[in-house]
């Protein structure tokens, strides 16, 4: 079986789309099957994954209305080792559409097993709002991963984070949990984010990641010319953390009960 997880964090800017595509490229590199689903109106994951979602027919979009497949609207990123499923403007429609619908937060999971075993992880790139197409990815995923910066705020937007994953964990999808929190953007000279790294591993535990993702202008870059930062730099040291990251994401997944 995949194993489905959750990129999500409902503060904006934090890193998410990031972490989903060079995690997805990492985890390609380590020889694991990988999808991505963009879920997010912005279509970053997509675009940043080096396809034009100007010209996506069919898209996440049609998944969502059951009017295409998984596989139909597949995509592989040229230079990633990974499938996408890509998204762009138009899925914005689909929150007003799916409202009337039926299952309409479950309609991702109903797509999903339609490939079930065809890739060993299945990587949810989320907006940063708690929206019918955050539910859809949280209702199928077996955990989250949380990525996020050592400030302030941050740890206000992660207890609303928290309190959302109880909610749906408690009411549409028992499998759901926190499997970690990803410390992103990270420079270890300012005092505050050295501080807010402290509080979160006194507080979460092992449940904090141990690689720490170094700010690195190479991984801001990447999206522009349309790969991963892992592919665009392999030297850089947030392509080499990334790649620490799919190793310790992978050997977390393998040790947990959800099956291969």
């Amino acid at each position: 079986m995949s194993r489905i997880f959750c990129i999500a964090n409902q503060k904006g800017g934090v890193g998410k789309t990031t972490t989903t595509v060079n995690l997805a490229a990492g985890l390609a590199r380590l020889g694991r099957r990988v999808l991505v689903v963009d879920l997010d109106p912005q279509g970053n994951a997509t675009m940043g994954s080096g396809i034009d979602k100007r010209t996506l027919d069919p898209s996440i979009y049609d998944v969502l209305l059951e009017s295409a497949t998984i596989d139909e609207a597949k995509r592989p990123s040229p230079k990633g080792g990974y499938d996408v499923v890509g998204a762009n403007r138009e899925l914005a429609g689909a929150e007003v559409e799916l409202v009337g619908l039926e299952r309409r937060d479950r309609r991702l999971r109903s797509a999903l097993a339609a490939v079930e075993g065809a890739y060993d992880f299945v990587l949810i790139d989320c907006p940063p709002s708690l929206s019918l197409l955050t539910l859809n990815g949280l209702a199928c995923a077996h955990g989250v991963v949380v990525p996020m910066q050592c400030e302030y705020f941050a740890l206000e937007g992660l207890s609303d984070l928290v309190n959302t994953i109880k909610q749906v964990h408690a009411n549409i999808n028992p499998q759901l949990e926190v499997i970690g929190i990803l410390r992103v953007m990270f420079d270890a000279r300012i005092t505050l984010q050295a501080q807010v790294s402290e509080q979160l591993k006194a507080h979460f535990g092992d449940r904090v990641f141990d690689t720490v993702i170094p700010r690195n202008v190479r991984l801001a870059e990447a999206p522009s010319y349309g790969m991963p930062g892992l592919v665009f730099d392999p030297a850089s040291k947030g392509a080499v953390a990334f790649l620490d990251f799919a190793r310790e994401m992978a050997a977390r997944a393998d040790a947990r009960s959800v099956p291969a």
